[in-house]
């Protein structure tokens, strides 16, 4: 459909909205108008990237210190769980909901595909009357299908599930690692996920990438990432690896609180992960969506040290599937973390695993195919 104004719209969430990416860039080939809209303080980046991106909403750091106070408050007079989640995702929403609507005065879009807890767009595209289509970013649990209802009132539509369970679900899960039970949504398609786009590096991180030692990545992700001693844990827990270490501390954290680090660990506060993969052996992270799927895109073994938020249910799914082993918070150690990739570097059936589940991802149809079929 060329022509056709397509609105892609997210959270101001790296991990929520970078998935979109290869649909976003499907649709643009394809002749598509496409604008992205989402927090302030992820415009920027989406524009580095070739994205006509709109600011909406507050910024991220916004949402996040109010869902820390909350959690901080030990007098908060109702359920922290859910009052967190209204504050990231629902509230939130609501503030991007006006800036969508003002711009939709001068630029109506024919189709919005929006990320699952960006309800902002959904209820957009209800009020104008044009088809919504919902943008998974990892394993679907069912768990998002409850936290839709107060999400959503908080947004502006008490009955938000109602219409957003009819929407179409794009899956960029293969079937190796979706949870039990029933779907939250009948009509799905499935979409091959990215690993991650390909960017620039550090000097030192291009050499290091040129090596031909054995390479872990070791990464927290981009939110639950603030405390500076779980970073340290995990590399001392890695001082040991037969090979070298990259290490990214996202932008909260200032390297100068980690001490000494080990000799064979190269730091960088965030890397394109699309860059990092191709050349690893070992992923050792949060087990975010993003990174666990990348990692899996690549046939890579996993050791999983999930901090919060979905990680530890995505970490059972990875481990279900044999490719890893989790290293829960309450045993989240440099002993348990060394034991946990020695475990995994040990033998080929971790690897075996991994590179089964990477067979199905191969085979799921990727984002020209599936833009195909929705503007079809």
């Amino acid at each position: 459909m060329t022509g056709v104004k397509v609105l892609f719209t997210s959270c101001p969430a790296y991990g929520h909205a970078l998935p979109m990416l290869p649909l976003i860039r499907a649709a643009m080939a394809a002749g598509a108008d496409v604008r992205v809209a989402t927090g302030p303080d992820l415009v920027d980046p989406l524009r580095d990237r070739g994205l006509d991106a709109r600011p909406a909403g507050p910024p991220w750091t916004e949402s996040w210190a109010e869902h820390n106070r909350i959690w901080a408050d030990p007098g908060h007079p109702g359920d922290k769980m859910l009052d967190g989640v209204i504050a990231l995702f629902g509230s939130p929403a609501g503030r991007r909901l006006d800036d969508l609507t003002a711009m939709a005065r001068d630029w109506r879009p024919d189709l919005v595909v929006h990320e699952v807890l960006e309800l902002g767009g959904s209820i957009l595209a209800g009020r104008l009357g044009v088809r919504s289509v919902v943008h998974g970013f990892g394993p679907m649990f069912p768990f998002y299908a409850h936290l839709a209802g107060p999400a959503g009132a908080a947004a502006g539509d008490d009955d938000l599930w109602a219409t957003l369970s009819q929407e179409t679900y794009l899956d960029i899960c293969p079937p190796a690692l979706r949870p039990d039970g029933p779907p939250a949504w009948t009509a799905s398609l499935p979409l091959r996920p990215s690993s991650g786009e390909r960017g620039p590096v550090s000097p030192d991180v291009a050499e290091l990438l040129r090596r031909e030692r054995s390479l872990a990545y070791f990464t927290l992700g981009t939110v639950k990432n603030e405390d500076a001693a779980d970073l340290a844990t995990g590399l001392a827990g890695l001082a040991e690896y037969d090979g070298h270490v990259l290490a990214t501390t996202g932008r909260p954290v200032d390297p100068d609180e980690l001490g000494p680090l080990p000799a064979n660990v190269t730091l960088a506060a965030f890397v394109p992960q699309g860059s990092v993969l191709p050349h690893a052996d070992l992923v050792v992270s949060h087990s975010g969506s993003g990174t666990m799927l990348g990692a899996f895109r690549h046939g890579l073994a996993q050791v999983a040290v999930p901090r919060g938020t979905d990680q530890p249910e995505n970490a059972a799914l990875m481990a279900r599937t044999g490719a890893g082993v989790v290293v829960p918070p309450e045993n989240y150690t440099v002993e348990a973390v060394r034991a946990a990739v020695e475990t995994v570097t040990s033998g080929p059936e971790w690897f075996a695993a991994a590179q089964r589940v990477r067979d199905e991802i191969d085979v799921l149809p990727d984002a020209d195919e599936v833009w195909s079929n929705l503007s079809g």
